[in-house]
């Protein structure tokens, strides 16, 4: 056994002065999840597997792949309930990973969102979108916009494919996300020309937003948040500041800080801004263990100081991405508790 080790552990010495040769040095890297290397490779270990559409037949979900650009490998993964009463309103969901690793085939996101389009009678369309950092911000909301003219298309194509478009009412729509998806559905919502103008959105006929649903926003900035400073992190945290502050370095663009708008909404006084944009109903759910906790917090009473139209839900006693990453039973029962929040927000508009 000890020689065995020991092989093993030449073996990973020898592959680590191979990778440094052949890439140069590593300049950022977050343990398990990304490796970026000097010449600008990125490698992602598999620490999430990916997984196929396929659904148990008992969860009464169906689940496709469709693609949306073929240029940019922009896809998405469809989840829609198979016994429904009358259309069903449509979530447009972005996945977490600090815009630098996630899918919409992990299998943590394939099964969350199964049973959220189960819970909540919803049709999900999850978006795979570009990661940084060899598509750093804007990509991946250029892409969100993208996913959104994509549905404009197929809502008019009298020929769409009828298996989920003769199912959705394209007049209910909401833009969700977790994290970084999060952050995503956000600044597609708030960009010039998004839904916020009366003409943009009239362009977007027959598509009618009705509401956002942010799921621990991943916002930042260059001031520490008091949750970010001294709120206690398992190793095991889904989030640690560490990890946020090289996923901002990675993600945005060159010489940009954490106090960039895309980061850090409120950075330069937005409560007056915001009276303009942000015109539907928005809930955010926030995890009272969360080093965001905070920020979100912040972020909801600058929304409520401008009047929009805002609600929150705080998760006791859970962690950052806690509804996809825990299998523990608290976090077992609070995820109940935020798909039925969300269920009774999408239904109460």
């Amino acid at each position: 056994m000890g020689t065995r080790n020991v092989k093993d552990g030449l073996n990973l010495s020898l592959q680590i002065d191979k990778d440094c040769h052949q890439h140069g040095a590593v300049t950022e890297e977050i343990d398990g999840l990304i490796k970026v290397y000097k010449d600008e490779h990125v490698e992602r270990p598999k620490i999430v597997p990916c997984v196929t559409s396929d659904l148990p037949h008992e969860l009464g979900v169906t689940s496709r792949d469709v693609v949306i650009d073929k240029f940019t490998n922009i896809w998405a993964r469809f989840y829609v309930p198979i016994k429904c009463h009358g259309k069903l309103p449509l979530l447009v969901y972005f996945h977490g990973g600090g815009f630098c690793v996630g899918s919409a085939a992990w299998s943590c996101y394939h099964d969350f969102l199964a049973r959220l389009a189960a819970e909540t009678s919803s049709i999900i369309v999850s978006v795979n979108y570009r990661l940084a950092p060899e598509n750093p911000l804007p990509a991946a909301y250029d892409d969100g916009i993208k996913a959104l003219m994509w549905l404009e298309q197929q809502a008019l194509s009298v020929g769409a494919d009828n298996w989920w478009t003769s199912q959705c009412n394209f007049s209910n729509i909401f833009l969700t996300g977790d994290s970084a998806g999060a952050n995503i559905a956000y600044n597609v919502i708030t960009r010039p020309g998004s839904f916020n103008s009366g003409q943009a959105a009239a362009a977007m006929k027959p598509l009618s937003l009705r509401g956002i649903v942010l799921i621990q926003p991943f916002f930042g900035g260059e001031a520490r948040t008091s949750s970010e400073k001294y709120q206690v992190q398992s190793p095991r945290s889904a989030l640690s500041l560490a990890a946020s502050d090289t996923y901002w370095r990675l993600a945005l663009p060159y010489g940009s800080n954490r106090d960039h708008p895309w980061c850090n909404p409120l950075a330069k006084g937005l409560d007056v801004e915001l009276e303009d944009l942000l015109r539907f109903p928005i809930m955010v759910c926030i995890s009272e263990m969360d080093i965001l906790k905070d920020r979100s917090l912040e972020f909801v009473a600058s929304l409520e100081r401008a009047g929009k139209m805002v609600e929150h839900v705080v998760h006791k006693g859970v962690g950052h991405a806690f509804q996809i990453l825990s299998k523990s039973q608290l976090s077992q029962t609070r995820t109940l508790e935020m798909m039925s929040q969300i269920k009774d927000f999408i239904s109460g508009i």
